[in-house]
């Protein structure tokens, strides 16, 4: 199953998968036509930014800037799930990027088919939230309603999980979370910022 995958993404599929937060579709994060699908489907605009998943930290490190107090907080809370929003190097496509800031937002997933995935294409993934139908929605209801509109349907035997990202903004001088989500962060640092919900939010799910 992992080489067929592999092979269909290399070849510009477009796919809908389960991760550890709510089901997602996406595609080779280098593949503009199929980018652009999953544009077309989700209703994304063009000027809206994507977020894409790694295989490792190693990886998501070649794909956005990472200075070492960063490294510190995101290898503590990788793979799991959350989305981090990172300046982009010049690997990232321009159109995946947040265009003013040229930012993206990162994940490594806590999902190892997915991982091997990545690394098995040796590019990361676009992964953006299944929205056509409510979060929670069985399996069985969003293979009827995606079946046509994607390429390939990946299941991995569980219900969807209902919980969003949590994400975290590490482009500043300290942690912004612009969205509380899955993952457990006990207790807020003092040193981090909790802010108010922001388009970018809506545009990263």
């Amino acid at each position: 199953m992992l080489e067929r995958l592999v092979e269909a993404l290399r070849g510009g599929a477009v796919v809908l998968y389960p991760t550890d937060t709510v089901p997602a579709i996406g595609c080779d994060l280098h593949n503009k036509r199929a980018v652009e699908r999953v544009r077309q489907i989700e209703a994304i605009a063009p000027d809206k930014p994507l977020t894409f998943l790694c295989s490792s930290l190693a990886n998501l490190a070649a794909y956005a800037v990472v200075s070492d107090p960063v490294y510190r907080i995101v290898r503590s809370l990788v793979p799991g799930p959350y989305t981090f929003v990172l300046p982009a190097t010049k690997l990232v496509p321009k159109l995946v990027l947040e265009p003013k800031r040229r930012t993206t937002g990162v994940r490594v997933p806590a999902v190892p088919i997915l991982r091997e995935t990545i690394r098995g294409l040796g590019n990361p993934v676009v992964s953006t939230s299944a929205k056509l139908l409510p979060q929670g929605t069985p399996w069985a209801e969003l293979y009827d309603r995606y079946e046509k509109l994607v390429d390939v349907v990946v299941e991995d035997g569980l219900e969807p999980a209902g919980q969003v990202s949590t994400i975290l903004d590490m482009t500043g001088d300290r942690p912004v979370v612009l969205r509380w989500g899955a993952g457990l962060l006990d207790r807020l640092p003092e040193e981090w910022v909790l802010a108010e919900p922001t388009p970018l939010v809506d545009a990263l799910d």
